[in-house]
């Protein structure tokens, strides 16, 4: 049974236009939630202090284990309830570090079992990352992403262009401009913004087209989930780091796929429009393309209904990434090269203009 028949022609180009305003909407939205709440809610990895996971036989509410806890003066920022509700476990976050640990699990589960007698208490872990320490993490946590893109913008330029000299000079040069705007100290958020446009500009004034429609393509994806996670309020980690890396990943591969065949369909069909041409590699990879996107989210939509609350973030990660990553695909990285085409289109229209 075909899941996806061979002859389909669906009107993707077409809609280009409306899945832009779209685009843009998530990405305004994305961007205003991040400024309004300065950036994403930061977990005990980035932003340091301690983090204490325990367990209640019995329904207590977060405000009445706050208020238990409140002599220890550790300086309780939230108490937030965690895994199912039947469960009665609760994340007890502190923005007070100590090294102490095993005698902090002994006095909090005193405290509360002095308070509620009737309720039986048990710390299942407490976790502390020193403030210093979590500014590191959160640096290299970024530094780490942002290599990610450089390097795929070094594979894409030499597989697609074969032009590994041109893209491994543009990240020369994009190294170097990093470190000559570290020494005004800007904030490593403000430095991958500033080496990303940098990044865009480069792609387009090199005409590295698919280098330039990946890494558009990537940049919405990234921005779009971090988003949703501030939208949300959830926290964002190191394991969230490792998910927005997976979802790069994914979505360079579905990219690529889409890139393969554009690159196959503009010599076999060279005399018919460029937009024709994109838009009839897109059919032809949609059954792969919806196959491989939907088997992989019924793994990670089961990880997220079953594998507990450990990873219960890292999958809901994954799952917003393959659905935006798979539209990213077919509605920003493809309709970019067309921008470009009729870009670099233009200026040839008006020289053979001014000879007519």
């Amino acid at each position: 049974m075909q899941f996806i028949k061979p002859d389909i022609n669906i009107d993707f180009i077409g809609k280009r236009k409306i899945a832009f305003v779209g685009s843009m909407i998530l990405i305004a939205i994305s961007i205003i939630s991040l400024v309004i709440k300065s950036g994403p809610k930061y977990g005990v990895d980035f932003a340091g202090g301690t983090v204490v996971q325990v367990k209640f036989s019995k329904e207590i509410e977060p405000g009445d284990i706050k208020t238990a806890l409140r002599s220890l003066g550790l300086g309780i920022t939230s108490v937030q309830g965690f895994g199912e509700k039947k469960e009665h476990e609760f994340l007890i976050r502190a923005a007070e570090a100590t090294e102490a640990l095993e005698s902090l699990a002994s006095e909090i589960k005193q405290d509360l079992e002095t308070a509620y007698p009737q309720n039986k208490v048990e710390v299942r872990r407490v976790e502390m990352v020193g403030p210093k320490v979590g500014k590191d993490l959160r640096e290299k946590a970024l530094l780490a992403m942002f290599s990610a893109l450089l390097f795929i913008v070094v594979y894409i330029s030499g597989r697609f262009e074969l032009k590994w000299m041109v893209s491994i000079l543009m990240a020369a040069c994009l190294f170097a401009t990093l470190f000559v705007f570290a020494k005004f100290r800007l904030s490593i958020p403000i430095l991958i913004m500033i080496a990303m446009l940098i990044t865009l500009a480069l792609t387009f004034y090199l005409k590295l087209r698919f280098a330039m429609g990946a890494i558009a393509a990537l940049i919405h994806d990234v921005i779009i989930t971090v988003g949703v996670f501030s939208l949300t309020n959830r926290e964002f980690n190191l394991t969230i780091i490792a998910a927005l890396l997976t979802i790069i990943g994914y979505s360079l591969n579905d990219t690529i796929i889409v890139f393969d065949r554009i690159r196959e369909n503009s010599r076999k069909y060279h005399r018919q429009p460029y937009e024709q041409v994109i838009n009839r590699s897109i059919n032809e990879t949609l059954s792969r393309t919806l196959l491989t996107s939907m088997t992989t989210l019924v793994v990670v939509v089961a990880l997220f209904v079953l594998g507990g609350g450990i990873i219960h973030d890292f999958a809901f990660a994954l799952i917003i990434g393959i659905i935006v990553g798979t539209y990213s695909s077919v509605y920003v990285a493809s309709p970019v090269l067309i921008i470009w085409q009729q870009a670099m289109k233009k200026p040839i229209g008006k020289k053979r203009n001014r000879r007519r």
